[in-house]
């Protein structure tokens, strides 16, 4: 529904690791951000040949059109993503994931001489109801990394939204969040560092019992 909020997660076909190298995780953040912008002028690989700055600028010129979705946070793992996403049109969502995936899988297969699905199915969306369960939502999803054993601290992971959310100085470039959460830098530092030894037990317990658990 329009101006609703959902947790969107999809992983890799068997589990495989899809993001191996940074160019990977950058291409598939930047391909992330150039996407919710409804009826982009250009294809991405166009937009993907301008130098920075220019990218840059063009982002900015669109970002008074209409956005298929808010990005509120992400995380990229090896073997799968997750975005909490605000849908600003109908079927804004999966028109966005579509093009997400379909890009990244192009980009995937021709860099790696493959032929195939990347993903396991059809994107899973969760729909989040208050904005309590939207706080602990981005918790969770920039815990992932350290539930996974991949990191310490979630802030080690470069491959989130969670650096925008801890950093003062930084205006928010992918992530729209202050709506959603009105914390001081330090207080969700701690809101999210007091769950992470919890998640990371509960994430060991559910790799355990349920085959090709991912997180």
């Amino acid at each position: 529904m329009r101006n609703e909020y959902y947790h969107i997660f999809n992983r890799s076909i068997a589990g495989f690791n899809i993001y191996n190298k940074k160019r990977d995780y950058l291409r598939f953040i930047n391909l992330a951000e150039y996407y919710r912008f409804s009826n982009p002028p250009m294809n991405f690989a166009e937009f993907d040949r301008l130098n920075t700055q220019t990218q840059i600028s063009f982002l900015s010129k669109r970002r008074n059109n209409e956005q298929l979705v808010d990005i509120v946070c992400y995380c990229i793992m090896p073997t799968h993503f997750h975005f909490l996403l605000r849908q600003n049109v109908d079927g804004g969502i999966t028109d966005y994931i579509r093009l997400l995936e379909n890009s990244y899988s192009r980009y995937f297969n021709i860099s790696h001489s493959r032929k195939g699905p990347l993903w396991e199915g059809r994107f899973n969306g969760v729909h989040v109801e208050t904005t309590e369960q939207l706080l602990h939502l981005t918790r969770y999803i920039h815990l992932n990394p350290t539930s996974a054993g991949l990191t310490e601290k979630p802030e080690e992971w470069k491959y989130s939204s969670y650096h925008e959310y801890i950093d003062n100085n930084q205006n928010e470039s992918i992530c729209k969040f202050r709506d959603v959460v009105n914390m001081q830098v330090k207080d969700y530092t701690e809101f999210v560092n007091d769950r992470k030894h919890f998640q990371r037990e509960l994430s060991i317990i559910k790799s355990q019992l349920i085959d090709n658990y991912s997180g």
